[in-house]
């Protein structure tokens, strides 16, 4: 918190004292056809050099290929003014990604105001792609599109710290939209995020961040909404809040860990809002011998979304086992249904792990290596039902046939077919659930909650509704679990 409140008074100071700059005062045009490159750097260097301020541009488009944010530099996009990407590949810069707009090693940045970035994606993407074709640009070229790496972000910063992105619109990126990494005292506030030109337009990417707000903002992307990534091992997120957003995704709502080399610790989740959004409204994964601890969502809701909630350690990295500790999840309902929750947007999540019903929310660790300490609170998730017993139907006393898949790529759907319709909990300890409510709206053949090698589960004010009554529970291998006060055997 002290932090936040030291990042709020430099802001705050440096709006005070420094001065406004108008584009056109450097010869940066406003037609939409002009390159403003060199222009729009030369402003940014110039009020680096004296003293810091804004650099304030007015309605109007403006076009430019990669250009670098200095300290005590903001840029400030007036109601009106578009900043926009140049069509051409060669106008953007590559360090570790490609990007619009780089802030490397500085501190005390922004991009504030009411106007739009507009990075032109998906034509970008296809002239990436011509220049590949004739042999220009190298490049993996994998599922017949270009690296995620070539194709350039709209905002990459690195080691910079006190960054204040506030009230803009960030639109068609061709790669992630934007990613902040190795940065401290960062505030995302009331953005408007529209990305759904071309693949891997992640909304927003975390990576090894501490000191993090992401507050009252909307995120429309094709691939996953908010995303925190730890790509060293010896960093981490930490002290991250993510608060009073609403967010739509062709992949997950809130994810991390599919990079987790490092760690994750002291997250806070909070008001969010998942709609029409493909696989989970939360993912929490360390997967890549890393830790994720220290978790809190509280007050979730998501509607029409492919899975509610998916827990997860895996073994990607040969030797080094994840974390996953003390998760705390309240107040969450979700809806869940029987269709794919993304059809109709333009770029589709691929259907994947098939054949198979709609699958459960789960919490699979290893075998030697155990969820551990992760609570329910006032949960309510409702799901379709009428499972089709012809797609590979996994019987109860068979679970040994469910593969661990230590090394795959963590989905919700990545088990394919799953004996439970409500919640599977396999490879945990610790776990305590209180007021969790499971509904069908069809007969289902497999079981609401299924244990398997799960130690000390306590379940109190367990409801399940569905059309038929049968056995709500199973447990194999399992010790320690009641339910609703009744011990499972």
């Amino acid at each position: 918190m002290r932090s936040f409140i030291v990042l709020l008074l430099t802001l705050t100071c440096m709006q005070v004292s420094a001065k406004d700059y108008n584009a056109s005062l450097f010869g940066i045009y406003s037609d939409g056809v002009t390159l403003n490159t060199r222009a729009i750097q030369y402003g940014i260097d110039y009020i680096n050099k004296n003293g810091g301020g804004r650099l304030v541009f007015h309605v109007g488009r403006y076009l430019t290929g990669s250009i670098y944010l200095k300290s005590n530099v903001t840029i400030q996009l007036q109601e009106g003014a578009v900043l926009l990407g140049s069509l051409n590949p060669w106008d953007y810069d590559r360090k570790s990604f490609t990007a619009l707009v780089f802030a490397y090693d500085q501190e005390n940045v922004g991009i504030t105001g009411k106007g739009i970035i507009d990075g032109q994606g998906r034509q970008v993407a296809r002239n990436v792609v011509d220049n590949i074709h004739k042999g220009i640009l190298k490049d993996g070229f994998r599922y017949d599109r270009p690296e995620a790496e070539s194709r350039p972000m709209i905002i990459n910063f690195h080691k910079t710290n006190n960054i204040l992105i506030k009230g803009i619109t960030i639109k068609n990126s061709s790669s992630w939209v934007q990613t902040y990494e190795q940065c401290k005292n960062l505030h995302l506030d009331s953005i408007f995020v529209d990305s759904k030109a071309y693949w891997n337009n992640d909304g927003i990417d975390i990576v090894d961040c501490e000191d993090v707000k992401i507050t009252n903002s909307y995120i429309d992307s094709d691939d996953d909404g908010v995303c925190l990534k730890s790509h060293d091992g010896t960093k981490a997120c930490k002290n991250v809040l993510i608060q009073n957003c609403v967010i739509r995704s062709s992949a997950n709502g809130i994810k991390f860990g599919t990079a987790s080399h490092g760690g994750f610790s002291h997250i806070r989740i909070k008001n969010i809002k998942v709609f029409d959004t493909y696989r989970s409204a939360v993912a929490l994964q360390a997967v890549d011998g890393g830790f994720l601890e220290d978790v809190e969502v509280d007050s979730l809701e998501a509607f029409n979304t492919g899975n509610a909630i998916f827990l997860r350690i895996g073994e990607r990295v040969a030797g080094r086992k994840g974390r996953l500790e003390n998760i705390r999840i309240s107040n969450l309902y979700a809806e869940i249904p029987a269709t794919k929750p993304d059809v109709g947007y333009e770029y589709e999540g691929p259907t994947e792990d098939m054949p198979r019903n709609i699958s459960p929310s789960s919490i699979v660790g290893m075998p030697d290596a155990l969820i551990n300490n992760v609570s329910f609170k006032n949960v309510t998730i409702s799901y379709p039902g009428g499972a089709n017993p012809f797609f590979a139907k996994v019987a109860l006393d068979t679970l040994d046939r469910i593969n661990n898949k230590a090394t795959a790529y963590p989905e919700f759907s990545m088990f394919g077919e799953l004996p439970a319709w409500g919640l599977f909990i396999r490879h945990a300890k610790n776990i305590d659930i209180s007021g969790l409510t499971l509904t069908v709206a069809k007969k289902d053949f497999r079981t609401a909650v299924v244990f398997d090698n799960v130690q000390n589960a306590k379940f109190t004010n367990l409801t399940v509704k569905e059309p038929e009554k049968k056995a709500i529970s199973y447990a194999k291998r399992s010790t320690g679990i009641t339910i609703n006060n009744q011990p499972v055997k």
